[in-house]
Formats: C-alpha cells, structure tokens, sequence
C-alpha cells in the first residue's frame, strides 16, 4: 500500500515540510541577508569584506555597550529567578481553587501590550510618579528621588515584563516533582530548607535553565522598554543598531552589531543547554 494511499504512512519529513517552508522563509532568509548586508565595508555596499566586524571588535565603546547589553540580560535573568521561583512553588502548593487565581496572575501581564507595561513603570518611576508621591506624603523624603532614566529602572521594570517566561517554565517543572521525594527527605531528618537545595531545586533546574534561556534572549533584545524606561541615557545594543541604521543610515555597521548580538546570545543559549543536559544528569545519575 502506498504512502498516499495511508495517510498514516505519510513521512514525518513530509508532515514537518510546512513548517519548514516557514522558518526558511521568514527566518533564515532574513537572517542570511543580514549576515550578506554586514559582510559589506562601506554604506553603499560595493566593498565586500569584513571591515564592520573589526569596527566594533577594535572600539572600546562598542564593546562596552555589548558588555552592557549583556550584563543587563544577566541581571534581569537573576532577578526574574529570585522573584519567579517563590511565586512558582506557591502555585504548586496553593489549593486547587487558588491556582488558577494565581495563573491569572502570572498571565495577566502577557494579556497586555509590552508597550503599554513598559508606559505603567514611567508613571510610576516618574519624578511625579506613583512612588515619589507616595514617599512625599509620608514625608521619607523632601525631594523627589530619580527612579527613572537608571539602569535599576531597566533592570526591574524588565524582570517584571518578563517575568511569566520564567514563573510558567518553573510551574510545570515544581509540578512534576513526586510530593512523595519532599515527604521522604523530611522524614530522614533533612530540614525543609536542605530540602528545597538538595531535593526540590535540583529536580527543578531545567525548568529554571528554561526560563533563564527565555527571559535572557527577551531582556537583551527589549528595544522598547530599554529605550523608554531608560531615556535614551544608556546605551543597549537595540538602540544602537537603531542608531546606525536610521539616524546614520549605515546598514551595514548596524547589520554587524545586530549579527554579533545574536552569536552573543546564541553561545548564552548554547552555555545554558550545556548546563541543562548536566543538571539532567546530576538528577538521574
């Protein structure tokens, strides 16, 4: 019987095709024509080499917007893990009934525009926002405090955008943790807080690689909030390509900042999935 004949015959190659088709074409045929735009030395793109690259690589300051870029991926990542993990774990032990309230919550922000969160946290950050008003009133302070336009802006108002990348990751890995391994640790002596870092924290860790590989590509990549919660006073490497290519109309510059950002972020995804496949170990070994 032919494969046509019985649909259940039919090729996985042949099922997966579409999708395929996609990706080659909204995915890597943009990409390979960014790499071609960079691989250009001047703006007109008649000189094929690789000037742009040795460009950014031999300034200093381009590298320390990279280096800022990704410093900042880094800290929103650790931020969204401290905050993330408890709210996590309380929707694993909540009542049946008090889950979905929390799921609500956790999704809620994801119901929203980004632009719109990353609006909220400049009233609230304002010199004449919510939190300076407030601390005014109770009389903590007598002038108002610059809260925004400061790396700590961006750092918390990113983690908080963030944040359901990595909570909903951790939800489904604290979800399957056998009760019975938490039960057994306590009833051998080891306290709830051992516990948690011998017994629940290792079982939970690809859930948390998960989430950190998310929030850290969606952080470093935050044109939008990096740009408006941080005033245009710090310097990321979205709004840098932004500025090459449509203050100075230089694509090919801002093409080699874009392609450099990603193997940046690709040897992050490649580090975390390392770390991945020895925390699976370390749980099954």
């Amino acid at each position: 019987m032919s494969a046509a004949a019985n649909p259940r015959l039919t090729p996985p190659l042949a099922l997966g095709l579409p999708l395929g088709l996609f990706f080659a074409v909204f995915v890597l045929a943009p990409m390979l024509l960014l790499a071609w735009v960079s691989l250009h030395n001047d703006t007109a793109m008649t000189q094929f080499g690789v000037g742009q690259y040795l460009k950014f690589l031999g300034d200093g300051f381009n590298l320390g917007i990279l280096g800022s870029t990704l410093w900042l991926g880094l800290k929103v990542t650790l931020l969204a893990a401290v905050v993330g993990f408890p709210l996590a774990y309380l929707y694993t032990q909540a009542p049946p009934r008090w889950q979905g309230v929390l799921l609500l919550l956790v999704l809620l922000p994801l119901l929203t525009s980004s632009v719109v969160r990353t609006f909220a946290w400049v009233v609230i950050l304002g010199r004449q926002g919510i939190v300076n008003t407030v601390l005014l009133d109770l009389g903590l302070i007598a002038d108002p405090l610059k809260l925004l336009y400061t790396p700590g802006a961006v750092t918390v108002a990113l983690a908080q955008i963030e944040l359901p990348l990595m909570v909903l990751p951790l939800i489904t890995a604290l979800a399957n943790i056998d009760g019975n391994l938490r039960q057994a640790s306590l009833a051998l002596g080891a306290g709830h807080w051992r516990t948690f870092w011998q017994v629940t924290l290792p079982l939970a860790m690809p859930g948390l690689l998960a989430g950190s590989l998310l929030v850290f590509a969606s952080s470093v990549s935050a044109f939008v909030t990096q740009t408006l919660v941080g005033g245009g006073q710090q310097m990321f490497m979205p709004f840098y390509m932004y500025q090459q290519a449509i203050q100075a109309n230089n694509y090919p510059f801002a093409a080699a900042v874009a392609m450099l950002l990603l193997v940046c972020v690709l040897g992050v995804v490649a580090a975390i999935n390392a770390l991945g496949r020895r925390s699976k170990g370390f749980v099954h070994g």
